[in-house]
């Protein structure tokens, strides 16, 4: 298992790529707003993506999904709990000052807490953490040894939270998610946010303001 993350799009969002080296496919988190990175980055790794997999629906993580889709043939998954505010992509592009509302498509299923996704020897745990976004997610990609690493979205940040005020959701929503269902794993396991640097479980419970 390989994971690649870099930033895409306006507000640099940490897209990731997990790849199976052996059977040459590859699965994509928050790769919607990258479109023509992330094919570069599967291409000259000669992986074939079969999953577009998103920890919430904000345009910079999931705007241009139907292109990424129209490119990889693969399926694109959300939660239930976010397909409203996908759906809402042309306001949030107004909202944004783009020229250009992003193209709203059909996606192909839903992702729900405690869902487990197979990539070859790896797998990924789908965590449901409401707070920056009704239906935002968290995934825990393990190793063929079992050891993780977090991908947070905008839910938890080196030093921080997400925001929690822009609808539906709150403060506590937020730090109880990230309680329940992030700080049991090992103080030394890396965490990769939706945007900024990387940290680890650790470094958070110990030092982050609002976990305290």
């Amino acid at each position: 298992m390989t994971i690649e993350t870099f930033a895409v799009g306006r507000l640099a969002c940490n897209c990731t790529i997990i790849g199976d080296d052996a059977g040459k496919t590859a699965i994509v988190v928050d790769g919607g707003d990258g479109v023509d990175e992330v094919m570069e980055r599967l291409d000259a790794r000669g992986l074939r993506a079969t999953l577009l997999i998103h920890t919430h629906a904000h345009f910079d993580h999931i705007g241009d999904v139907g292109r990424l889709r129209d490119r990889t043939d693969a399926k694109a998954l959300l939660h239930p709990g976010d397909l409203p505010l996908y759906r809402a992509l042309p306001l949030q592009a107004k909202w944004a000052g783009m020229d250009r509302a992003p193209r709203v498509v059909d996606l192909d299923g839903d992702l729900l807490d405690g869902d487990r996704i197979q990539l070859g020897a790896a797998r990924i745990d789908v965590h449901h953490t409401p707070g920056h976004t009704p239906g935002s997610l968290c995934f825990a990609v393990r190793d063929a040894e079992g050891a993780a690493v977090l991908l947070t979205g905008d839910t938890l940040f080196a030093g921080s939270i997400g925001r929690w005020d822009l609808g539906g959701t709150s403060m506590e929503d937020i730090v109880a998610s990230i309680h329940a269902k992030l700080m049991d794993y090992p103080d030394a396991t890396a965490v990769i946010p939706g945007h900024g640097n990387f940290t680890t479980i650790g470094t958070e419970r110990n030092s982050n303001p609002y976990l305290k």
